[in-house]
């Protein structure tokens, strides 16, 4: 296979072909407005976790405050694009509650990026939606394809494949051409990898991925911009990305076939609750469960779900919880809590001694079941007391959970409203992702602006 021919030189093909309005449909750029309006709108609800600042600490001991560099917006000093894009994805990531396609997070490490590289003037803000589209088509194709080799054996998806949509969405925001796109897409299978270790101990290491992820993608770009002399197969070679982590053959006409035909952006769902993905329809059953049992207390609950899921690290955790990362990934958990309390809040995800959802927790026996569904989930409740069995079956889809504008919007709102923001900061928000060349980046930084501050007046 010569260099022209490549999976790398394929995709870069693709990547610089979207430089080019008329190739994009009028769907896909909606469903990137909606995408873009989701990770600042629930962004904006983020500055009561600590993460963002956590992380803009570590970027500015790092590189140091820079006056004409990007907003670390958990603080509101500026920073390096490495120091931005570190702090800004963990502050996006703060609730958990970002877009996801598949198991990898992809919306909360490009826009992120996107954002630091238009405030500091490396990238124009007409090729933004165009280079996030990239972003969640390249991450797209990957996750899609290998997450299901890759996820089980402890390997985490955003950090498989962020670096690969990361990278695209850099070459198109720096206009790179064919050969230096293909070669930052090389560079960026080399730069990627991490682990799924910290779902399991409770711990944050996966809040900083995201901005590491990003990081690796925006080196990966420039290196190329810079001349790097990069691997043709990285993708297909026989130590290549695909043999090297998802450990099978990589299917290059296949691929091929999907890039730009499928569009992966379609595959995008939000989350109505902040806990993992996987926890979505989990805690959607079991508020249809909690209005069946009209107060009564099961004696135990039987739930299945699908094997890829409740072997996803920290997923069957009972106990004892010492963190938001420990409760927002146990299916255990949110089922508990939300038969308790209904419809979770961050909040709520941060009560670790809650002893009526730990008694519960204890009658919860957790199935793996690979006649259910992904996205699907079946509990059954059951009493000491002679009652009949309630069981509920809740088989859901990537489209129930694939939001248009009008319910993203009151999404948006509803999860500022839980921190006071007003409305009006949505639609500000809407503005930009409408037209961002037309309303500029100021406006983004503001309503963070707004929103830190105010987070620092309740605090």
């Amino acid at each position: 296979m010569t260099a022209e021919n490549t999976l790398a030189r394929t995709l870069a093909r693709f990547i610089v072909s979207l430089k080019d309005p008329a190739a994009i449909p009028a769907p896909v750029m909606e469903k990137a407005r909606v995408c873009l309006l989701n990770g600042y709108g629930i962004g904006l609800a983020c500055f009561n976790t600590p993460y963002g600042r956590v992380a803009a600490q570590a970027g500015l001991a790092i590189d140091g405050e820079r006056p004409d560099g990007a907003t670390l917006l958990a603080d509101g000093r500026k920073g390096s694009m490495q120091a931005a894009m570190l702090s800004n994805s963990a502050l996006f990531h703060g609730r958990a509650q970002e877009d996801a396609l598949g198991a990898a997070h992809l919306g909360a490490i490009l826009i992120p990026m996107l954002t630091a590289a238009a405030e500091t003037g490396r990238m124009p803000l007409n090729r933004l939606l165009p280079a996030l589209i990239a972003g969640y088509e390249i991450g797209g194709l990957f996750e899609q394809n290998y997450a299901g080799h890759t996820t089980p054996v402890g390997l985490r998806a955003s950090a498989m494949y962020g670096p690969l949509a990361a990278a695209a969405a850099a070459a198109l925001a720096l206009d790179l051409d064919e050969d230096r796109t293909a070669a930052a897409l090389a560079n960026a299978a080399s730069f990627a990898g991490g682990i799924l270790q910290s779902f399991s101990d409770g711990t944050d290491e996966w809040r900083y991925q995201l901005g590491v992820a990003a990081n690796n993608g925006w080196v990966a770009a420039q290196l190329a911009k810079a001349g790097s002399v990069s691997a043709p197969a990285a993708f297909e070679g026989k130590a290549g990305f695909v043999r090297s982590y998802a450990r099978s053959e990589c299917d290059v006409a296949a691929l091929r076939a999907k890039i730009g035909q499928q569009w992966f952006i379609h595959n995008v769902v939000f989350k109505p609750y902040p806990v993992c993905a996987f926890n979505q329809t989990p805690v959607n059953a079991a508020l249809a469960l909690r209005e069946r049992l009209a107060g009564r207390r099961p004696s135990a609950i039987r739930v299945r779900m699908n094997p890829y899921e409740t072997g996803y690290a920290g997923m069957d955790s009972t106990g004892p919880f010492n963190s938001v990362s420990g409760t927002l990934m146990s299916i255990p958990f949110c089922i508990a809590n939300t038969l308790l309390h209904g419809a979770p809040t961050l909040r709520d995800m941060m009560v670790y001694d809650d002893a009526q959802v730990a008694g519960l927790i204890d009658s919860i026996e957790l199935r793996s079941d690979p006649d259910v569904p992904r996205l699907s989930c079946v509990i059954e409740a059951s009493f000491d007391n002679g009652d009949a069995p309630e069981v509920l079956t809740m088989n859901m889809t990537v489209e129930d959970y694939d939001y248009d504008r009008d319910t993203l919007r009151a999404l948006v709102q509803r999860v500022g409203a839980e921190v006071g923001l007003e409305p009006a900061s949505a639609a500000a928000l809407e503005r930009f992702v409408d037209d961002p060349q037309g309303t500029g980046v100021d406006v983004v930084l503001r309503e963070f602006s707004r929103a830190r501050e105010r987070a620092a007046a309740v605090a």
